[in-house]
């Protein structure tokens, strides 16, 4: 056994941290929703131990306001008003989350069986779903409870659930008829999954913010409906209710008699009850979909460096000891290590490594486009000398575009499918400035000869295009301001291999008549080397070797880009055994001692490359290595101090 260079982080877990109840914790809405639904939730439980007074009995004076014996007042039949309320709170909640819950279950076994099995089925049950939303919802409520008055509160519950699941089954069903012809779910159909494995392990996970959502409101309508039938009379007024508080005060005049004390109690119970809801459905929403709570927020700038300098090495982007990641629940994951990378203008830079290695975030995160819970922990990502990472959001949005562009991994999907190619190439130009009809259309006529496209496709829409096509267009909008940067992220690698080599021909075309720098994140290293002026190795979150194209591929140093180059056979020349890397990176959640390829180097040096970190540093006119086989430099390091984390 090899010793490991990471330091384990512990095994153990924490069974309340990690249930429901947890991950609601963490959500500053759910949590606040979660302590005034508790308290309410205990208030009533314990109600006898609060409270000595029995809510239905008028054993006080009438109409006292609030004060030291009845904190909340006496109704008009001398009820201790504060009693009234705690117990209240126990058959409120009850009505609120047993219709909520019965609901919920109704709709959304509807739902998903009407979208799922579709055909005769999914018909019969969308017929009936509409016919319930046909029939006006309180008018039959009303009828409903008045026939069966008196029947208890099992009664009230039960019609309030049958008359509120419509509209979260049609929500459902067509949240579920999209998910239903995803690709995940077509490859659990054909491997054989039964169907109950399907909808509950494939979909059901996907649906858990919408049922949520679901309940909550229902929840509320049942609390609301109750208070309703009970403030006319239909519900059963014998038993104490944040309802019933209100029939009795309206038909005691309470207002009229200046008892204000009566009505706003059960009234700001409701309403608090109603704003626990709302807060617990946006937390549940932050835990089925971690991303949401943060799309919207504003790119936030690293705290200011004195005496920033420019770039004085003539780089068109300078990226200097840039560390980067994610932040989770669990801590920080550090993608990006202390790399440092110059690009220069017009020069074709290449990306390259195994998923996960960092590619992806080192170029999100210097030039700002990194979405959170996308963090950039420290360092310096200087354009044109200003620095992208100290920017406000205005700043960026003047330039982005303008000096520096992006095109998407599959970035064939960020067309919109219902608007013209020729609005959407306008796009970038019009948010910039040029908003002349003429100058708009011979620009993208440029564009698309440019890239290699008949001007006629202008005015087609994306699903009348190839995926080829397509690609192109979302290459020649990323250019219609002439950027000086572009970074692409593996964008051919939907595409056959034919057009792949077509476009990448066009891209280099393009980029040396228009002097553009690219940044060309690919897993092809074959692409790489015939395309790149340089490529960067990337492991664990670091550059493990930077060197010319054909430096890299004749002469590769560092035994991870040796594994590398060797992974792809020649197309000629005796054949030979490929065989695979053994185990796999290092967890980028952990601080790394020492080499972080140690574990799967068969080269490696124990005692040296398990204990210190080899620096990268230049072993030949213009290579760079970070390995003891080729230097004795030792990397000091840095270790991420977690409150540096800003929002990338």
């Amino acid at each position: 056994m090899t010793t490991t260079a990471a330091t384990p982080a512990p095994a153990s877990r924490n069974w309340l941290r990690d249930s429901v109840i947890g991950l609601m914790w963490r959500s500053p809405q759910g949590r606040v929703g979660l302590i005034i639904l508790l308290t309410m939730f205990f208030l009533g439980l314990f109600a006898p131990l609060i409270t000595p007074y029995d809510p239905s009995v008028g054993a006080f004076a009438t109409n006292l306001p609030p004060g030291a014996g009845h904190p909340l007042g006496t109704t008009a039949l001398g009820q201790d008003i504060f009693a009234q309320l705690l117990y209240g709170a126990r058959l409120t909640l009850l009505i609120g989350l047993a219709s909520g819950a019965i609901s919920t279950l109704i709709g959304t076994t509807m739902g998903l069986t009407a979208a799922y099995f579709g055909g005769r089925i999914g018909a019969v049950i969308n017929l009936i779903t509409n016919v319930v939303l046909v029939v006006p919802g309180l008018p039959m409520l009303i009828v409903v409870s008045a026939f069966l008055r008196g029947t208890g509160v099992l009664s009230i519950i039960l019609v309030i659930a049958l008359t509120g699941w419509p509209w979260g089954a049609r929500v459902l069903r067509s949240q579920a008829l999209t998910l239903r012809e995803r690709d995940f779910v077509h490859a659990a159909t054909m491997s054989g999954e039964s169907h109950v494995r399907i909808v509950f392990k494939e979909m059901l996970p996907n649906l858990a913010g919408i049922i949520a959502a679901n309940f909550f409101s229902t929840a509320l309508y049942a609390v609301l409906s109750e208070a309703s039938l009970s403030f006319l009379g239909i519900g059963d007024v014998s038993k104490v209710t944040w309802g019933t508080m209100l029939y009795w005060a309206q038909a005691k005049q309470a207002l009229l008699q200046g008892s204000w004390w009566w009505v706003a109690a059960p009234g700001l119970g409701i309403a608090l009850l109603g704003t626990a809801f709302a807060l617990l459905n946006f937390g549940i929403d932050e835990i089925s979909n971690p991303k949401s709570g943060h799309r919207t927020k504003a790119p936030k700038a690293l705290d200011p460096v004195d005496g920033t300098p420019v770039n004085g090495n003539g780089a068109l982007l300078s990226i200097t000891n840039l560390n980067a990641g994610y932040s989770t629940p669990e801590g920080n994951v550090r993608a990006v290590r202390d790399v440092t990378l110059d690009i220069a203008p017009g020069e074709f830079v290449g990306l390259a490594g195994e998923s996960g290695c960092g590619k992806s975030t080192l170029a999100f995160a210097a030039t700002r486009l990194l979405e959170s819970p996308g963090v950039v922990f420290s360092g310096q990502s200087r354009l044109n000398g200003k620095d992208l990472l100290r920017m406000n959001a205005e700043e960026l949005r003047q330039i982005r575009w303008k000096e520096y562009s992006l095109v998407f991994q599959a970035s064939m999907n960020v067309l919109n499918p219902v608007i013209k190619i020729r609005e959407q190439v306008y796009d970038a130009m019009q948010a910039h400035g040029v908003k002349d009809a003429a100058t708009l259309d011979r620009r993208a006529r440029e564009l698309f000869e440019l890239v290699g496209i008949r001007e006629s496709y202008l005015d087609a829409y994306p699903h009348q295009l190839s995926g080829g096509m397509k690609q192109r267009v979302v290459i020649a909008i990323a250019l219609a301001l002439e950027p000086k940067l572009v970074v692409m992220d593996e964008p051919t690698t939907a595409l056959d291999v034919v057009v792949q080599r077509q476009i990448l021909q066009e891209i280099n075309d393009v980029r040396r008549r228009l002097n553009i720098s690219i940044i060309f994140i690919t897993h092809d290293l074959s692409l790489l080397v015939e395309m790149s002026d340089r490529m960067a190795i990337m492991y664990a979150g670091e550059i493990v070797e930077l060197a010319s194209a054909d430096d890299i591929y004749m002469r590769p140093k560092h035994p991870y880009t040796q594994k590398l180059m060797t992974a792809f056979p020649p197309l000629s020349g005796d054949r030979e055994r490929r065989e695979g890397i053994p185990g796999r990176p290092p967890s980028l959640s952990l601080e790394l001692s020492g080499c972080p390829f140690f574990d799967r180097c068969s080269l490696r040096i124990e005692g040296k490359c398990d204990t210190q970190k080899p620096a990268l540093v230049q072993v030949e006119v213009g290579h760079q290595v970070a390995c003891f086989l080729h230097s004795g430099a030792v990397d000091a390091g840095k270790t991420l101090n977690p409150d540096l984390g800003v929002n990338a």
